[in-house]
């Protein structure tokens, strides 16, 4: 296992991201976890991203949690989901070459990154993502031919599953699953969407 736990990452901008990078050993991808909304107390050390950096591993599956600008120990600041764009493309310039990258946010985090069409991205995970914290019309990702996962809690209170049907019913390569009896926070389903992930990841990478 390789982990780097104080990992600094800078963006095209110049600003500098705290983040953590761990590699199980004979993992060949890492997934590129982005958090939820930094305003409203969000961080690599919440919830989706904090659970799936520790049980990717278990799964043989790296994970590097980066924190926004703005957050804790990350330079700048807040830009509504804009520079942000840039943070994502710097952890995903940060995985090390040879293993391929899984993007998966959760809420802001998942909005933002399919914002981000890097060349090194394999696939898109968006766990709950509002479709609304960004420009749906920024989501470059929707008309990209590599595969997308949208998970989508059955009582999510900002984009629910037929709304989040609707929006993307044009996107290429791109699944809706529902998350039964969950909301937007996922309260109780963590366990259910580490699996979704690690399922995703391997189906995508193998």
């Amino acid at each position: 296992m390789s982990v780097v736990p104080d990992l600094t990452l800078t963006a095209e901008d110049g600003v500098s991201l705290e983040a953590e990078l761990t590699v199980p050993d004979g993992a060949t991808a890492v997934v590129v976890l982005a958090h939820p909304h930094p305003l409203y107390g969000g961080s690599m050390r919440t919830g989706v991203p904090d659970d799936l950096f520790h049980s990717l591993p278990e799964a043989g599956i790296g994970g590097l949690r980066f924190n926004f600008r703005g957050v804790e120990g990350s330079g700048g600041s807040h830009d509504a989901g804009g520079a942000e764009r840039l943070d994502v493309g710097a952890a995903v310039a940060a995985v090390p070459l040879g293993l391929d990258v899984v993007v998966c946010g959760w809420s802001f985090g998942a909005d933002v990154s399919l914002c981000v069409t890097d060349d090194r991205i394999s696939a898109w995970c968006a766990v709950a993502a509002p479709l609304g914290a960004v420009p749906v019309e920024d989501m470059a990702a929707a008309d990209d031919p590599r595969p997308k996962l949208l998970l989508v809690p059955e009582h999510d209170q900002y984009s629910a599953p037929e709304r989040t049907r609707d929006l993307t019913a044009t996107w290429r390569a791109t699944t809706v699953e529902v998350l039964p009896g969950a909301d937007h926070f996922l309260a109780g389903s963590l366990r259910v969407v580490a699996d979704r992930v690690d399922r995703f990841v391997v189906s995508t990478t193998a």
